[in-house]
């Protein structure tokens, strides 16, 4: 472009053509417009600080990068990253919507599910595993003084029980506090209504301060998956409690199992598992063209849907977990495999971050494998990929785990912190420039997104031995009892 003084120059003699404007020819007139463009052109390059001015920029208004939130890898002591993460997290949590289920973070507000603070019990033993003894101490205060169960309102059963009866019994096994034990008996005991069923496959429901249970109103159907993994939770407060009232034992086949030996049932499920893989296997493993990814697909109507949601991506970490521990030498194989189409999902994502559903092409028409339709292109801050990311270092010692770690921290950092306090989950993975922040901070980033990454980048194989502790659906890790057989 040309220098400034000459800019200048022709400006002035612009705006004197302009003011005889109705006088000039038609080609006077395009020569001056055309002049205008060039000249607004050249000012902007210029002074590059006007591009932030005039390009349109959600994170001037919402959430803008903070000095220091964009760390190279190479600069930084990644731990101490996470425990920074977290502690913006808190504040923005601490501020806005202390007590309350979850943060708004750009509002500035809370939002209520069950009104039971979700978010601060969901991210105690986070806090206990980061080392956080302050932030610890102040959310065991609230825990003691302002925690009850009585209140008059209907809770999910699943959700209560791997978040607040989970993070309760954690709580307890990693500080010995019996205070969480307390709470964790109290709550787990108006939870029991919902197994008053005929069938014995408990309702979703239940109002924790009437003792009542039932269906959702939508339904009268039970998840199979949400049935059993809860077991995990209620066996391991009848152990610590010597109470049997809590041992809820399922098979998923609806037979009483209970005459069963202990043996017995974990043989079966064991068997079950190493059936269910090789359905996996058989009907819904698929690649991608061009570049051969592995997903998992979903049979719908006997037909393939080659679509893979996020919250599939915990299956890489559940398969080295099962080789770690015996099972078939090929589950690590699949495992490796499906890791890398995980990793894909945030790579090929112009934010670095996946979207809640990813679709995947079988011919190769675009160019791309992976395609993501308008309604599936949010973020919700989930954990999934991360928790097998900490699988599989611990497992390998392969450094690429931790390195596609951190790009995840990086890009949650520059696409959904909010300078007030907090993340945000977003609506829109492919657009840099605006991803639409849905302002909420779900109680799992906390409890686990940031959990995960902690124990993915510690060098401390025995902060949470995977040998020693089992995690339950929501990253609570309790202890595994010694084999009885």
């Amino acid at each position: 472009c040309l220098p400034l003084s000459e800019i200048h120059f022709m400006s002035i003699e612009l705006i004197r053509l302009i003011k005889k404007w109705k006088q000039l020819s038609r080609l006077q007139r395009s020569l001056i417009l055309f002049l205008l463009a060039f000249l607004f052109i050249c000012g902007i390059l210029s002074y590059p600080s006007l591009t932030d001015f005039w390009i349109p920029s959600w994170r001037g208004a919402m959430i803008e990068a903070e000095q220091g939130t964009e760390l190279q890898s190479t600069a930084v002591d990644r731990v101490e990253a996470v425990r920074e993460a977290f502690r913006h997290a808190w504040k923005g949590y601490k501020a806005f919507a202390w007590g309350h289920d979850e943060l708004k973070p750009i509002s500035k507000t809370h939002g209520e599910w069950f009104g039971l603070g979700l978010t601060l019990i969901d991210a105690l033993d986070t806090m206990w595993i980061l080392g956080l003894k302050d932030e610890f101490a102040e959310a065991r205060k609230w825990v003691e003084t302002e925690l009850f169960f009585s209140k008059n309102v209907d809770v999910n059963l699943f959700e209560s029980t791997i978040r607040i009866l989970g993070g309760l019994l954690s709580t307890y096994h990693l500080t010995g506090d019996t205070l969480f034990l307390d709470k964790a008996q109290d709550i787990g005991s108006r939870l029991m209504p919902a197994f008053k069923t005929p069938s014995k496959i408990p309702y979703s429901d239940v109002n924790i301060g009437k003792g009542t249970a039932h269906p959702p109103r939508w339904t009268t159907d039970s998840t199979v998956a949400e049935v059993t993994s809860i077991q995990l939770e209620f066996r391991e407060l009848s152990r610590l409690t010597k109470d049997p009232q809590y041992q809820v034992l399922y098979f998923y086949y609806c037979i009483n199992i209970i005459s069963l030996t202990m043996h017995v049932y974990l043989s079966r499920l064991l068997e079950d598992y190493l059936q269910a893989i090789e359905g996996v296997r058989k009907n819904l493993l698929r690649q991608t063209s061009p570049s051969k990814l592995t997903f998992v697909g979903e049979l719908s109507n006997g037909r393939l849907n080659p679509k893979m949601d996020h919250l599939v991506c915990f299956l890489p970490g559940t398969l080295a977990l099962g080789a770690h521990n015996g099972l078939p030498a090929d589950h690590m194989e699949l495992a490796l495999q499906l890791m890398e189409t995980c990793h894909q999902m945030y790579a090929q994502m112009e934010t670095g971050l996946s979207p809640e559903i990813a679709h995947f092409n079988l011919q190769s028409n675009n160019g791309r494998d992976i395609d993501v339709k308008p309604a599936d292109r949010h973020n919700l801050l989930r954990p999934e990929t991360v928790e097998s990311l900490f699988y599989m270092y611990r497992f390998t010692k392969d450094s690429k785990y931790r390195d596609w770690g951190w790009d995840i921290l990086q890009s949650f950092n520059k696409y959904t912190r909010v300078p007030s306090g907090g993340y945000t989950s977003i609506g829109n993975v492919r657009d840099p420039l605006n991803p639409a922040p849905r302002d909420k901070m779900e109680s799992f980033f906390l409890g686990e997104t940031l959990k995960y990454l902690f124990l993915l980048f510690s060098d401390d194989n025995e902060l949470i031995s995977l040998d020693k502790y089992v995690f339950n659906t929501e990253a609570h890790p309790l202890p595994i009892w010694p084999s009885t057989s």
